[in-house]
């Protein structure tokens, strides 16, 4: 997919420069490239003198119309990277994360770079059994990212209200929140708001299931996912990218980013992948409402950023399209799944 929405404002030359020097010392900066594929915060490939390439990602200025998540991603992005390498996943390392404030008129974070291409890109040169290796080392990671246990359940920023002791309270808060988002900016819902709202309460004992906290990237797609080969030898996950979206909860929860490669709970590969870490791993009644609730989190998360972050074109008609028929369609999976 192209990004289509209108640019954010970047930062200059001179004002990126500033900031490698001031974390890691008397540096030359010799280019700065703008990243495509963000569709918030904007991004830039650093190239220093000594050779290391770096990312320099700049949140939008305070003032700038977001949903209730999204102050402070890039924190959350840091705090993701940090558990998950100590995880054992190969993520960017974070050398500098700054919030927005007196003097910084827009959060920003400094990360090394992954070499590779993202999995988006390298799709066409994929066999079947290239992807079948992928999508099991995908699994291992994803595993081993969810045997992290946060403090709290929910978005990380306690300041946003959207975090609770347990997962059916944050759940909760994040879709009723998404929920209010959609009333601030008028989007239209396929859905009744008063049925969307109330899936928490009917299906709390399932989300009840839930006891552990476990962290989420939640937006594993294949544009987030860096892959690199030597020669013409065998593909490698390199690492995973962008955590900015993660949060604390239901580790299922992880399954719904990756749709766009493919239901991941009816992918063998990927299935064997995860259990070599997690063997106990349920896909019962319970786990597949579970999952249906969060892909209408996520349907109407993207539905309803496509206004404030102004849309346009045939990303923004699809967008609108596929959002209403996803959240219907699962919502009437979970009317035929029962309580």
């Amino acid at each position: 997919m192209t990004d289509t929405a209108v640019p954010r404002p970047r930062r200059g030359g001179d004002d990126t420069a500033e900031r490698v020097r001031r974390v890691l010392g008397p540096v030359t900066v010799v280019r700065s490239t703008p990243l495509s594929g963000g569709l918030y915060n904007s991004a830039d490939l650093v190239e220093l003198q000594d050779g290391r390439r770096l990312v320099l990602k700049t949140a939008p200025e305070e003032g700038v119309p977001a949903l209730a998540h999204e102050r402070g991603l890039l924190g959350t992005e840091a705090l993701f990277h940090r558990l998950a390498a100590g995880a054992g996943v190969r993520v960017p390392a974070v050398l500098h994360h700054e919030g927005a404030g007196a003097d910084t008129p827009a959060e920003w974070l400094l990360l090394t770079y992954l070499d590779g291409t993202t999995w988006d890109a390298s799709r066409a040169e994929l066999t079947p059994a290239d992807t079948a290796a992928l999508r099991r080392r995908l699994g291992e990671a994803l595993a081993r990212v969810a045997s992290v246990t946060g403090p709290v359940h929910g978005y990380p920023r306690p300041a946003l209200g959207l975090c609770a002791p347990d997962w059916p309270g944050a759940f909760t808060a994040m879709l009723h929140a998404v929920l209010a988002d959609a009333d601030r900016f008028g989007v239209a819902l396929p859905v009744p708001a008063g049925l969307l709202g109330g899936l928490p309460a009917r299906f709390g004992h399932r989300l009840a299931e839930v006891d552990r906290p476990a962290l989420v990237h939640f937006d594993a797609w294949a544009g987030n996912l860096v892959l690199d080969r030597t020669g013409a030898g065998p593909w490698r996950l390199n690492g995973l990218i962008d955590g900015e979206r993660a949060f604390f909860g239901d580790p299922l929860a992880e399954f719904v980013g990756l749709d766009p490669l493919g239901s991941a709970e009816d992918d063998p590969d990927f299935l064997a992948g995860y259990r070599s870490v997690v063997p106990a791993l349920s896909l019962d009644t319970g786990a597949r409402i579970r999952l249906a609730l969060y892909r209408v989190y996520l349907a109407l998360v993207m539905r309803v950023e496509s206004v404030p972050r102004s849309y346009e074109g045939e990303f923004a008609s699809w967008l609108d399209t596929w959002s209403a028929e996803r959240v219907t369609e699962q919502v009437a999976l979970l009317d035929s799944l029962g309580e």
